[in-house]
């Protein structure tokens, strides 16, 4: 939390839980590394969100 990939640091309060959200720099950085054949991801400033399960979209 003190030195993070992007952004600028955090501090947390002791009542204070850091809860992590998957942004576009995230997930750019796991597929990048991954190297899946087929990923779906988002435009800048358009999120792709789906109720769709993760089996109903496998090829």
């Amino acid at each position: 939390m003190a030195s993070p990939d992007y952004g600028n640091a955090v501090t947390l309060r002791d009542d204070e839980v850091p809860v992590f959200w998957a942004c576009g720099v995230t997930t750019q950085t796991a597929i990048l590394q991954a190297k899946p054949e087929f990923a779906i991801i988002h435009a800048p400033g358009h999120m792709f969100v789906s109720d769709l399960k993760d089996e109903d979209l496998s090829i």
